[in-house]
């Protein structure tokens, strides 16, 4: 039985009172499993920040559960306990109006169990922290690598990092990857990363979910997703014009374009049996899907309104 590091079921938070109401999340069931790298993906104001805020107890919901290591974050006592298991950097950046080294020292007495000062060091040469420049003075990069250092040398159970590349340069950018790899996945634990930055995302996570509007709209291992997601062009009289497989069928004069969610050998093969002459047939990559499903729930939500 899979353990889950966070475990959400029809998670609702709503912000405003009657006609102003507003969903930032819609009946979220979210599985992320412990030792994953879990990559949740949208675009802006798709609720993945509020999600987290709740998954930090900083945020109660409005209905439905949300779970951490099978503690409630918002219900004390289990709050305390899922804040000590957890290293977190926030979409702000906004920790404290401290210097890189007193923001780390500050951690550190916050976290003797657990602490690294060997990971703290290695994150502070790998990303090129400065230590001593005043907070003011930070450039958003360093802010965001001062967060990563504190929240990374914690060795929490789980690291919840919320837009953790911004500001950082293609090569600090590089480093903080192979760190999360080499020093965090290597001891077991659990990263769920936020972002609307796909190719980033792509480079380490092995499971996805990608979120829009408050709801998910796919979530799964992402070798899975991969090999699920297909694009064919085709030709023929008796096409079929929808059915569980088909995410969306575009016609024009000459073919017709089908998006496949799953199962695309049994999709081709049965165009095959029926007549239809097979065009073009490719596997998508995760931009591709993403653009797709958003549209495709875009236009579905514009139909039954």
């Amino acid at each position: 039985m899979t353990a889950f590091a966070i475990q959400t079921h029809s998670l609702v938070k709503t912000f405003g009172l009657g006609r102003k109401q507003i969903s930032a999340v819609d009946g979220l069931s979210l599985h992320v499993p412990e030792g994953s790298v879990y990559g949740l993906l949208g675009r802006n104001s798709a609720g993945k920040t509020t999600t987290i805020r709740m998954a930090m107890g900083l945020a109660r919901p409005t209905s439905g559960t949300i779970d951490v290591f099978g503690l409630n974050p918002t219900r004390d006592p289990e709050r305390v306990s899922v804040l000590r298991q957890v290293g977190y950097v926030p979409e702000d950046k906004m920790l404290a109006s401290l210097s890189p080294r007193k923001l780390l020292e500050l951690n550190r007495s916050f976290y003797p169990g657990t602490w690294s000062d060997d990971l703290a060091r290695k994150v502070i040469k790998r990303l090129e922290l400065p230590l001593d420049t005043p907070y003011m003075k930070l450039s958003l990069g360093d802010k965001t690598k001062s967060a990563l250092a504190a929240a990374i040398a914690q060795c929490s159970r789980l690291l919840i990092l919320d837009e953790p590349t911004t500001g950082l340069d293609p090569i600090a950018l590089d480093e903080l990857l192979r760190l999360l790899v080499e020093d965090c996945t290597a001891e077991g634990r659990t990263i769920f990363l936020s972002s609307h930055q796909l190719a980033e995302i792509e480079q380490i996570a092995d499971h996805i979910g990608i979120m829009d509007r408050g709801k998910i709209l796919l979530e799964g291992p992402l070798d899975d997703i991969r090999a699920n997601f297909h694009r064919f062009t085709v030709t023929g009289a008796s096409l079929p014009a929808g059915g569980a497989a088909i995410l969306s069928a575009t016609r024009d004069a000459h073919a017709t374009r089908y998006i496949i969610q799953r199962d695309p050998e049994s999709f081709s093969h049965e165009l095959i049996c029926n007549g239809a002459t097979i065009l073009d047939s490719n596997p998508m990559s995760l931009n591709e899907i993403f653009l797709e499903l958003c549209r495709t729930a875009e236009s579905r939500e514009e139909v039954s309104a």
